[in-house]
């Protein structure tokens, strides 16, 4: 059980994450090494600031896919619904 405590001081020490899959995956991690209930305080606290960096990571890509989103619909898919009216 102590491994767990050490396995999670490893995971906040650790740097910026790959990519959001590898963010949300650190962070499922995180949550159920938390919940276990076996860290020592030292051990949550990192844990708990890891998965805040890793929450922000992850709320930050989100946003920029849905800024790329937005545009995309702006400028590309009112023009294709005009010429899917044409067609039919």
């Amino acid at each position: 059980m102590k491994k767990k405590s050490n396995e999670a001081v490893k995971i906040a020490i650790s740097s910026e994450p790959e990519s959001f899959e590898a963010a949300s995956a650190e962070l499922e991690s995180i949550v159920s090494i938390m919940e276990a209930g076996q860290m020592t305080l030292e051990a949550s606290l990192s844990a708990y600031k890891r998965g805040v960096e890793l929450l922000h990571y992850c709320q930050t890509t989100l946003q920029h896919a849905q800024q790329q989103i937005r545009v995309l619909e702006a400028d590309m898919l009112k023009d294709f619904s005009i010429l899917g009216a044409d067609e039919r």
